[in-house]
């Protein structure tokens, strides 16, 4: 069996960088400054990482990045909205009141980065946005940058969130791919029976050993707290095995390219 490949995110976005980094130059010489702005009701540690993460990356490529905190979400992105100088802005998750999150579907869909209108999307919804997730795109590019190919694979999506897994899920069966969503309720001992499998449930370790197959690909997008620590679905466990096709390291996996798939937002915004 051929070496497994560690699907690193951070060495695709170390690519994408320089070329954003040059756009980002021309666009000043045009008298065009690429602006994001952050919204935010709460400075959790974990919310903080995140936008300290942005504002880190948009200095390096020359992104002006503002961080908003407050109340009243909806105003906030009314008036990014109107704000000329705003070429992009997401609603940094999760919110405090989580009874704010329908206002994300107020984001004027061409400064939506992040595809955070698709979380008051109907599914029946035939519209395309104008940005897809950026985690999800992400996801989608990591895979293509290491050759993993979709079309003759049985590929398992864990969790059909609006911002992950049912993104994913359009546009892999858009492309003809060969995709089954895994929800709460699903029979996880199923997923041996597939190639590729994406996990983005939240539910730290939820995916093990017994439930992947010898030369599957592995894809950890879950993320969330636990005793003050960022943790994924996928165990430590299966980063030790050696009979795996290609796996997501534990850090540097789609995070780095999701922050970097914003950024490119951003900037397709900002060049109009």
């Amino acid at each position: 069996m051929p070496k497994m490949k560690i699907l690193s995110g951070k060495e695709v976005a170390g690519y994408m960088k320089e070329s954003q980094a040059h756009r980002s130059r021309s666009l000043h010489g045009r008298g065009i400054k690429p602006k994001l702005v952050i919204i935010r009701d709460n400075d959790s540690p974990v919310i903080m990482k995140y936008v300290k993460l942005k504002q880190a990356y948009g200095q390096d490529i020359g992104v002006e990045v503002e961080d908003w905190l407050g109340d009243d979400i909806e105003e906030a992105i009314g008036r990014a909205n109107e704000d000329v100088s705003v070429h992009g802005m997401i609603v940094q998750l999760p919110l405090e009141d989580g009874d704010k999150i329908s206002a994300v579907g107020r984001i004027a869909e061409n400064k939506d980065v992040d595809g955070l209108r698709g979380i008051c999307r109907d599914d029946n919804h035939k519209d395309s946005l104008r940005f897809e997730s950026a985690t999800a795109t992400a996801i989608n590019l990591l895979l293509a940058s290491y050759d993993i190919d979709l079309l003759s694979q049985k590929i398992a999506l864990v969790g059909r969130g609006k911002l992950v897994g049912a993104p994913l899920e359009r546009m892999w069966c858009g492309s003809g791919y060969d995709v089954t969503v895994f929800r709460s309720h699903s029979d996880l001992s199923e997923l041996l029976k597939f190639d590729i499998i994406v996990s983005a449930t939240g539910v730290p370790h939820l995916i093990t050993n017994d439930m992947i197959k010898p030369g599957a690909v592995v894809v950890d997008a879950g993320t969330t707290s636990e005793d003050g620590v960022l943790v994924g679905d996928i165990a430590d466990e299966v980063r030790e095995r050696i009979d795996l096709r290609a796996i997501t390291p534990k850090i540097g996996g789609v995070g780095p390219l999701t922050v970097t798939t914003l950024f490119e937002h951003v900037l397709m915004a900002a060049e109009g």
